[in-house]
């Protein structure tokens, strides 16, 4: 459920995690699919709270399509990032 909101989003997630390290700018790019999310304030949580994470330097969330791209300095652990994610209202699902 939104935490944020009142949309009654339902906090099912599946996750689809497409890692790119770019070579000419040293930075990490981790593409996660959340779905669930209804609004903008959905949208604006999840990127708040994932954008808190050390080393990220950029979030960029499509609701349209759940994608949520996460640039940052170094590589992620998975599990701060589903902690972020989580702390947002919602999950990431297993792989």
């Amino acid at each position: 459920m939104c935490n944020s909101c009142s949309c009654g989003t339902n906090a099912n997630t599946t996750t689809d995690v497409a890692i790119d390290e770019s070579a000419a700018t040293g930075l990490t790019v981790n593409t996660y699919t959340v779905a669930g999310m209804t609004c903008g304030h959905c949208v604006s949580s999840v990127s708040s709270e994932v954008g808190r994470i050390g080393g990220v330097t950029s979030v960029n969330v499509d609701l349209a399509s759940g994608a949520v791209q996460v640039t940052s300095a170094t590589p992620l652990d998975r599990e701060t990032v589903r902690a972020a994610v989580e702390e947002a209202g919602y999950a990431l699902a297993r792989n």
